[in-house]
C-alpha cells in the first residue's frame, strides 16, 4: 500500500479560508448506496433517521499561538528575538511542550514576555520541541492564554492569512467544553444550534465524547509504504454514558455515525474487544484499508489532505476506488476543502 495511492490534485482555490455562515449552510456531498447527491449541511434531519445516532467530540481549542519577544543583555548590549510559540501539550511537570520558532534564538532559562501578564521561561528542549513553564497557572493561565493567544489555524489556512478575533468563535464547536486540543474537530463545526435543534426532533440520538486533537493531526506521511508509519499519540475518553448509548443504538440495530475522524478513532480504540467500552487514555489508533471497524457505520467528514492518514482512514471505511469518485465529484463541483470547507455524509 503506497503512499502515491491516496493521492490527488486539488485546485489551490478550493482551499476555504473561511467557513460558511451560517454554519448549517455549507455543503454537504452525500455518499450512500453507491450514489453521490449535493445536499447541504441542514438537510441532515431529513437524510438521517431516528434510530441513528451522531458520536461528536467536545474537545476545546485552546488559543495555542503566542508571539512574544526574547530580552537578552550581552556583550553587544540589549537585543531582543521576536519567538512565536504554538503550544502542543502539558507535561506531567507543569511544563508545556511547544513548537518555538526560532527556538536557537533561546537559551533555557531565558524569558519570553507574551503580554503585561503572560511569560514563559524555557526550561529545556526535546524532539526539536521547547518546555515552557509559564508564570500562570490555573484559571489564570487560561485567562491571559485567550487574551494574548490566537487560535493556531491549520498551515494551509495560515499560509493564506493569519488568525484573528473571528476565528476564536469559528474555530470552536458549539459544545466545546473540555480544553485542550490545538486543533479543532473540524466536521463539528458545521453544527449550530437550530440544526441540533432540528435533529432532536427527528429523533436522532447524540453522544459526546473526547479526544484532544494534537497538531500532529497536520503532520505528512513521509514513508512511502503506509502501513510503517507511526501516528502521533492524542489523549481521549469515552464516558460510562457515552459507551453505553452507543452500545444500546447497536444492539437496537441503529447506525453509529462519528461526526469527524477524531470521533470516529476514539470510538474504534474503546472497541478493539469487538465492542464499545468506556475507556480513557493515549490512542494513537491508524486506521487505513484493511482496518476492521466494530462500531462505526458511517462517518461525517470534511474533505482531506492528499497523502494524508484522514485520506487512508475514509478509503479504509469506503474503499479506494469509492474514495477517488467521491473526491473527483467534489473537486469537479468545487466543494470548498479542509478545515473550514464543506462536509460529506459517507455511508459505506
Amino acid at each position: 500500500m503506497k503512499l502515491s495511492d491516496f493521492d490527488f490534485h486539488l485546485p489551490d482555490d478550493l482551499i476555504a479560508t473561511r467557513p460558511a455562515s451560517p454554519r448549517s449552510s455549507a455543503r454537504l456531498l452525500h455518499a450512500e448506496a453507491g450514489g453521490i447527491a449535493d445536499r447541504i449541511v441542514n438537510q441532515l434531519p431529513e437524510i438521517l433517521r431516528p434510530t441513528d445516532r451522531l458520536v461528536l467530540n467536545d474537545t476545546k481549542v485552546i488559543p495555542a499561538r503566542l508571539f512574544g519577544v526574547r530580552h537578552r543583555v550581552g556583550e553587544a548590549g540589549a537585543t531582543e528575538a521576536k519567538i512565536e510559540v504554538t503550544l502542543l501539550e502539558p507535561q506531567a511537570d507543569g511544563t508545556w511542550s511547544a513548537l518555538v520558532k526560532p527556538l536557537k534564538k533561546l537559551r533555557e532559562g531565558e524569558e519570553v514576555v507574551f503580554s503585561s501578564d503572560l511569560t514563559a521561561i524555557l526550561e529545556g528542549r526535546s524532539d526539536g520541541q521547547g518546555l515552557l513553564r509559564f508564570n500562570l497557572t490555573g484559571d489564570d493561565f487560561d485567562a491571559a492564554l485567550a487574551e494574548a493567544g490566537a487560535m493556531p489555524l491549520p498551515p494551509y489556512i495560515a499560509a493564506k492569512r493569519p488568525a484573528d478575533e473571528k476565528d476564536k468563535e469559528d474555530y470552536q464547536t458549539i459544545w466545546a467544553r473540555n480544553m485542550g486540543a490545538v486543533a479543532a474537530p473540524t466536521a463539528s463545526l458545521h453544527f449550530d444550534e437550530a440544526l441540533v435543534a432540528a435533529l432532536q426532533a427527528r429523533g436522532v440520538g447524540m453522544s459526546f465524547v473526547t479526544l484532544h486533537v494534537g497538531a500532529g493531526t497536520f503532520l505528512p506521511v513521509k514513508v512511502e509504504d503506509v502501513t510503517t508509519h507511526k501516528m502521533h499519540a492524542e489523549w481521549g475518553r469515552v464516558s460510562e454514558t457515552a459507551a453505553s448509548e452507543i452500545a444500546a443504538t447497536k444492539a437496537a440495530g441503529g447506525r453509529v455515525i462519528p461526526v469527524g475522524t477524531t470521533a470516529l478513532r476514539l470510538i474504534e480504540s474503546a472497541a478493539r474487544g469487538g465492542s464499545i467500552q468506556p475507556w480513557e487514555g493515549d490512542t494513537d489508533i491508524f486506521i487505513y484499508p484493511g482496518f476492521r471497524f466494530h462500531v462505526t457505520d458511517g462517518l461525517m467528514t470534511n474533505f482531506h489532505l492528499p497523502k494524508s492518514t484522514l485520506m487512508m482512514l475514509v478509503s479504509a471505511l469506503m474503499g479506494q476506488e469509492r474514495v477517488r469518485e467521491i473526491y473527483a465529484h467534489a473537486i469537479e463541483n468545487r466543494y470548498r476543502f479542509f478545515s473550514y470547507g464543506d462536509s460529506s455524509l459517507l455511508i459505506p
